[in-house]
């Protein structure tokens, strides 16, 4: 009997605690996801990330690339998207730079000049010490959109006489036997929307026969997997969780880790206030019921 009742007591203050949440200013339940958010972010958590086979297959693709192999990296992305595509353009450019590979940057974006500035100066600059002119060429943006990817395709020097820093092509050590698209050796595309990674399959990948890969946002998935599928694009990094997963093949974990880190403890939280509420709700229906 006194174990009864003991079960019963337990039972009441559960039920009890469940009602107080339930009657909790929503006004604390924002604070809390601000807090749960605001935290991975400052000090990543690691949560446990499996890549999906098309990160590998991106990750494998840039990791079996010959010694010394000239890459194309194309930014085509506006702050808007910074938080999916910019940890892609990074990662690639710290797997690249870690494999001592000569990596060539333009953009299709204005936009994605700076953002790409951003990424060469954290990863060229200041976590590797590569040489500009010798390690990598930073070339910038041209406006023509696919006509752009066309004269890459046909020649590169006509296209761009002078680098981003208004350097003559012809007086950068790297740009030597470089003219034309084929001349590189694999061209990674970090796309948001057009411009971008179709115009990279249509006009350059598919005529010349030279490997590519991209990484695109969450909402232009759908659109690309088709390349994937028909092997036109060596698989795609899909969003922040594709950025996250590339991250974690190489060992370093960045602002998308932080990213999902937030978003999976946020998406937790929530789900746990709505089961709160919902029992909240049926409980105190069963007590109006008893009087």
């Amino acid at each position: 009997m006194k174990n009864r009742i003991s079960e019963n007591d337990l039972m009441k203050a559960l039920a009890d605690f469940i009602l107080k949440i339930g009657q909790v200013d929503r006004r604390w339940i924002f604070l809390l996801l601000a807090i749960v958010v605001f935290i991975p972010i400052l000090i990543p958590i690691g949560m446990p990330i499996r890549a999906t086979v098309t990160t590998k297959v991106v990750y494998d693709a840039i990791e079996s690339l010959p010694p010394n192999s000239k890459v194309l990296v194309s930014v085509e992305y506006s702050p808007s998207t910074k938080p999916e595509n910019h940890p892609m353009t990074i990662s690639v450019l710290r797997h690249l730079f870690k494999n001592d590979h000569k990596v060539f940057v333009t953009c299709l974006w204005p936009d994605g000049q700076f953002m790409a500035q951003d990424a060469l100066k954290q990863v060229a600059d200041e976590e590797f010490g590569k040489v500009y002119g010798e390690d990598y060429v930073f070339l910038g943006f041209r406006p023509g959109n696919e006509a752009v990817v066309k004269g890459i395709v046909s020649n590169i020097r006509k296209l761009y006489t002078v680098d981003v820093y208004q350097t003559k092509i012809d007086e950068i050590p790297l740009m030597e036997g470089v003219n034309k698209f084929s001349d590189f050796a694999f061209l990674f595309s970090a796309s948001a929307g057009y411009p971008g990674t179709i115009e990279w399959v249509q006009y350059a990948a598919d005529p010349t026969g030279i490997p590519m890969s991209s990484g695109v946002t969450s909402i232009q998935v759908n659109e690309v997997m088709p390349y994937v599928q028909s092997g036109q694009i060596i698989g795609v990094l899909a969003g922040m969780p594709g950025a996250a997963e590339y991250e974690a093949l190489l060992g370093q974990k960045g602002s998308a880790t932080s990213g999902m880190d937030a978003q999976s403890i946020a998406h937790l939280v929530i789900v746990l206030f709505i089961i709160l509420g919902n029992a909240a709700f049926f409980i105190e229906r069963q007590r109006s019921r008893k009087y």
